[in-house]
């Protein structure tokens, strides 16, 4: 099959193919986190309780990931440019439709439905990627990646329509912008080299099953835990901390959704840095830092308000602890900008490992992704529902987050010994296993 090699440094039309479809996407992502504002009026509007209100916001993401596979097989087999167009067009639809809802069972329905946006993700990178060579297509994904700013566009925008025209108004807009920009996107772009070539020659696709072949690897599950937490995570708190914030801080939703955009923007636009930063230093490095910096933050996020009684020598001494609006919001902007790193660094392995199979791998990483979003939300309402603590969403995302990085750091330890067979006697922690020895003496 026709394709791109790794000393091709990009296509023709590489660049206008690209900016072009990151603006579709950037569509695609508004519309997909679409509860996380109006979703408020509904659950106040139904008397939603919080589980209820977790898998509203959560069912776009829902079918948004589980759908990323298929979608990615039916970019290499069609090319991304169609299937993106009539995604798009249904996921518009759903989203017009949403706002004739009444009940909750349609409001599901039609979430469901508008999720089909989230599937534009790994449409996006197999088209994207076949314009670009090894050595440029951490930096274009970045690119694309960057649309997920569309979650901010989302928090600054529908607060003001929904409060002026409400929340019907946020859908039908969001769905009629949707459509637009889908059309235009479609018009003024090309087929990928590969499709064209494909087309040209009159080469038949690969057969689905070949395309899937690679997902038996345990390697592309690791993958796709560490983008379980990057991407999943940070939907999941795109779309809950407006709630967060009302909750925590007594804000109101226009605020409320301002301030949410001090983690999203980072959390979106310095993905462009990190796809540009491991093509340079390497992906791993990358992942390093990310999963370093999410433990730090996750932690001290999750430390919920506490009020201390000590004993001092005149009398119990009492002082608290608890995290004010403006550090809230430096330690959501740094671990927005951890997960910007980290969701540039996972796809930037994808194309070196898989090349021949960006769609299906692509997709089903972004689908355990975009799961991670669906399941994360309900998560954090049932902890809120069972402990009553408000901040026991950091907690759960600090245990996912230490999990990963100690996978990845095992993984890695292996890998070293099997390039280097000298260290196979090494500990997988030889710090730890100094420390015992010091304290052994």
């Amino acid at each position: 099959m026709a394709r791109i090699t790794t000393t091709t440094i990009e296509a023709p039309g590489a660049w206008s193919s690209l900016w072009l479809t990151t603006l579709a996407f950037t569509t695609c992502f508004a519309v997909w986190t679409i509860f996380s504002i109006i979703g408020i009026q509904i659950k106040a509007d139904l008397g939603l309780s919080e589980t209820q209100f977790g898998l509203l916001v959560g069912a776009p993401i829902l079918t948004g990931s589980l759908s990323r596979v298929l979608l990615g097989v039916w970019a290499e087999q069609f090319g991304g440019r169609r299937v993106n167009l009539v995604i798009a067009v249904l996921a518009s639809a759903a989203t017009f439709l949403l706002a004739q809802a009444q009940t909750y069972p349609q409001f599901l329905a039609a979430a469901l439905g508008m999720g089909l946006a989230g599937g534009a993700f790994s449409v996006g990178v197999t088209y994207v990627s076949k314009f670009f060579g090894a050595g440029r297509q951490g930096m274009a994904l970045g690119v694309f990646g960057a649309g997920n700013v569309g979650s901010a566009v989302t928090k600054f925008a529908a607060p003001f329509v929904m409060v002026a025209f409400g929340w019907q108004a946020v859908a039908q807009i969001w769905a009629a912008a949707l459509l637009i920009v889908s059309l235009t996107v479609f018009l003024l772009t090309r087929d990928d080299p590969v499709t064209a070539a494909r087309r040209k020659s009159g080469e038949k696709a690969p057969a689905t099953w070949l395309q899937l072949s690679p997902l038996k690897s345990l390697r592309v599950w690791r993958f796709a835990l560490y983008y379980f937490f990057v991407f999943g995570g940070f939907v999941a708190l795109a779309l809950w901390l407006p709630r967060y914030l009302t909750g925590a801080y007594g804000l109101d939703i226009k605020t409320a959704g301002m301030v949410a955009a001090a983690y999203s923007i980072p959390g979106s636009l310095f993905r462009i840095f990190g796809g540009w930063l491991s093509d340079r230093i390497g992906a791993r490095k990358v992942m390093y830092l990310t999963f370093i910096i999410s433990v730090i933050c996750t932690f001290i996020l999750s430390y919920p308000p506490t009020q201390y009684e000590v004993a001092g020598l005149n009398g119990p001494i009492r002082f608290s602890m608890a995290l004010s609006l403006p550090a809230f919001i430096g330690l959501a902007f740094l671990l927005g900008f951890a997960m910007s790193l980290g969701k540039a660094a996972v796809y930037k392995h994808i194309p070196v490992y898989y090349p021949d199979h960006i769609g299906s791998v692509g997709g089903l990483v972004g689908m355990i992704g975009g799961l991670g979003g669906f399941v994360l939300p309900i998560a954090f309402g049932l902890l809120n529902d069972l402990t009553a603590i408000g901040s026991s969403c950091f907690m759960l995302l600090f245990l996912l987050v230490s999990i990963a990085l100690l996978w990845m750091h095992l993984a890695v330890r292996r890998m070293e010994h099997a390039h280097n067979p000298q260290l196979a006697g090494l500990p997988a922690f030889p710090e730890l296993d100094g420390l015992n020895d010091r304290a052994a003496r």
